[in-house]
């Protein structure tokens, strides 16, 4: 198996809630198909592909042949049908980042190349035991960011619509819309359940913002990656350049909230911090491991502290998994989300399209965080009411010394400009 940039996904980036259903997957549309395959053959299209890519060998404990013998019994007069029984066919893995798109929902999660998309702007999951719709996180400065959405929201409710055996694809239909128009999500956080109507916009994405901050430690440069789109490592490397010409002593990267995107994204990132060593390693169901490690290109070897929360997952847990197992960086915050699968995205042969789970990863130290997430260095928990003071009603404090994670990260970084630059993790 092999890394591409044009297929493979993170599992923690489910859905985007916009007219782009999954942001910057970097896939490649193939235009109209060649020719549009029977309902039958869609079904066993699917299956097929399900039988050759699937991570677990054992199909999480289904007996896949006869899952096809019973399918492909069926009679398909439409494809609707077939839409309908394919979704039931793969129901029976238990894995909800595997799942079926008919084509309007797949048109709808093709990337964007102009980097706006259309929606409320927050990134969703379907919790692997619970099955309840959960907020990975919250875009920044997005219709749902401020209207006050956090990560580990469980959305109960859409325009008072139950969520109750609804997966991403369908809640996703019922939340995105024309700019301008209001969506109403009930949702449930520390066992009380609150109300937000939202409105839903344009919304222009730069992955990157960076800055340089005046500190009791010296100049510090200050990089804040929100997701990890395409044109992410671009911005990544014009800000790392522009900050070094500013002379800053070291770096403080803020990954919290950030809920994941493109691989190959974080693997580029990884390099421009780290000159040798492991970025991550992608299992398959046979045991095969494709590894991806940097290349001597590094654009600084700096001190650094990685900002993280509940809210950083997928391509953020690579990223910073990565530079905490090289020693390169410290992580303060709290534990990650916890979502360490890759998926295959590809179209089928009507238009629709498929994401399979085809391997897991890890991080260098050989740590699968699939449920568990990335454990902080230094941890720093804020309350809920702290996050939404910080990150909605005073966001200029944000970043600065009245942030209490962003104090503790420049405290660290002292201690490691004075060690001449030597990351050293305290415990």
């Amino acid at each position: 198996m092999v890394i591409t940039k044009s297929r493979l996904v993170l599992g923690a980036t489910a859905v985007t809630l916009s007219t782009i259903a999954v942001t910057s997957l970097g896939i490649h549309s193939r235009g109209q198909a060649l020719f549009k395959a029977s309902p039958k053959e869609l079904v066993d299209e699917v299956w097929q592909i399900v039988q050759r890519q699937y991570v677990d060998g054992t199909f999480n404990q289904v007996d896949w042949q006869a899952v096809r013998k019973e399918y492909l019994n069926k009679s398909y007069s439409n494809q609707q049908e077939a839409y309908k029984s394919i979704r039931e066919m793969l129901k029976r893995l238990n894995d909800p980042y595997t799942r079926f798109m008919d084509p309007e929902e797949f048109k709808n999660m093709q990337v964007d190349t102009s980097g706006e998309l259309t929606g409320i702007g927050i990134t969703i999951s379907q919790d692997e035991k619970t099955k309840q719709l959960v907020v990975i996180a919250p875009i920044e400065d997005t219709p749902a960011f401020k209207a006050g959405i956090l990560a580990k929201d469980v959305i109960l409710r859409i325009d008072g619509k139950s969520t109750k055996g609804m997966d991403t694809n369908q809640a996703v239909s019922l939340i995105r819309g024309a700019a301008g128009t209001p969506v109403t999500l009930t949702i449930q956080r520390n066992n009380q359940q609150k109300q937000f109507k939202i409105t839903r916009a344009r919304i222009e994405i730069h992955p990157v913002r960076y800055s340089q901050k005046q500190t009791p430690v010296g100049k510090v440069g200050y990089i804040r990656l929100n997701q990890f789109s395409a044109n992410a490592s671009k911005e990544m490397q014009e800000a790392i350049r522009n900050l070094e010409k500013q002379q800053v002593a070291g770096y403080i990267l803020d990954l919290r909230g950030n809920p994941g995107g493109l691989l190959f994204s974080s693997v580029e990132i990884a390099r421009m911090w780290i000159d040798k060593g492991t970025i991550v390693s992608t299992v398959d169901r046979q045991g095969t491991r494709e590894r991806e490690v940097a290349n001597g290109r590094a654009l600084t070897d700096k001190p650094l502290v990685i900002l993280v929360d509940k809210g950083s997952a997928s391509a953020s847990e690579i990223l910073s998994g990565a530079l905490q197992d090289n020693k390169r960086a410290v992580l303060v915050g709290t534990q990650t989300f916890g979502k360490g699968l890759v998926q295959s995205v590809r179209p089928l042969d009507d238009g629709s399209g498929l994401a399979v789970t085809i391997a897991k990863y890890l991080t260098p130290n050989n740590r699968d965080i699939n449920k568990h997430g990335i454990d902080p260095d230094i941890k720093l928990e804020l309350s809920d009411a702290q996050r939404q003071d910080l990150w909605l009603r005073e966001r200029d404090k944000l970043g600065t010394l009245q942030d209490p994670q962003f104090a503790k990260a420049v405290e660290i970084l002292g201690k490691q400009i004075a060690g001449k630059g030597t990351p050293t993790a305290e415990r």
